[in-house]
């Protein structure tokens, strides 16, 4: 999941959709609610509304010509308020900010499924998104469909922030699409070194959050993004700004 995070974020950050995505995870929460309030899974009801989010997002984008931040903040804004209205008032808390809740066997193997579902898509498909951030007239003329591939990007996207909504829950899981990227931004001189940059920086606060919060009884959301934090400020001694 931190991989596929890191990998995503990277793009999202040259996309400029990096507050995006903590706005869009909040598109999850009336799933999540729904879900807790009829007994089935939460990631399950969570995922549902997301990718219908994303799809709707998406299609208001191609009709309206509205950009995506605007699409996406209006969307927000409703589900957040639905959200709060149906979920249990004795797991809300664990929606907004996760836990360490065991998962099946089924669940991980959906979960590794999906995270490389969405680092293969991003390793396949990046020079096809870099040339359709410098121009999507350019990238029009080499053959690349632009609205097919954002819509293929929000969806990866979705998947990537429906795959940490277990263990950072709505309100945490979009700091760590903004927090890697921004390491890597600092420390990288190209694209695959941001990319690389980025996974491991996702993958380091991801690590280092689950030993703290596991040893020292803590609440894994806030020490994932906290440790995130303090990569983010040691990198500023080492930044090289030449993305």
């Amino acid at each position: 999941m931190a991989v596929a995070s890191g990998l995503v974020s990277a793009f999202a950050l040259m996309r400029k959709m990096t507050l995006a995505s903590d706005v869009m995870s909040h598109i999850a929460l009336p799933g999540l609610g729904l879900a807790l309030l009829y007994g089935f899974n939460p990631i399950l009801g969570g995922a549902t509304t997301l990718i219908l989010g994303v799809l709707l997002i998406w299609k208001i984008e191609a009709v309206s010509g509205i950009n995506t931040d605007a699409v996406i903040g209006v969307i927000f804004a409703v589900s957040l308020a639905i959200g709060t209205l149906i979920t249990p008032q004795e797991d809300i808390i664990e929606a907004l900010f996760g836990g360490m809740s065991t998962i099946s066997l089924w669940e991980f193997i959906i979960g590794v499924i999906a995270s490389c579902l969405v680092i293969a898509f991003i390793l396949k498909k990046r020079r096809a998104l870099t040339l359709a951030l410098v121009s999507k007239d350019l990238a029009k003329t080499t053959g690349i469909n632009t609205e097919r591939l954002n819509l293929y990007f929000l969806l990866i996207f979705a998947i990537t922030i429906v795959l940490g909504l277990r263990y950072l829950g709505v309100l945490l899981m979009g700091s760590l699409i903004i927090i890697p990227p921004a390491i890597a931004r600092n420390l990288a001189e190209d694209l695959n070194g941001m990319l690389l940059l980025s996974a491991l920086a996702a993958v380091a606060a991801m690590a280092i959050g689950l030993f703290l919060a596991a040893n020292y009884s803590l609440a894994l959301g806030p020490v994932v993004i906290g440790v995130a934090g303090v990569i983010f400020l040691a990198a500023l001694f080492f930044q090289k700004n030449n993305i």
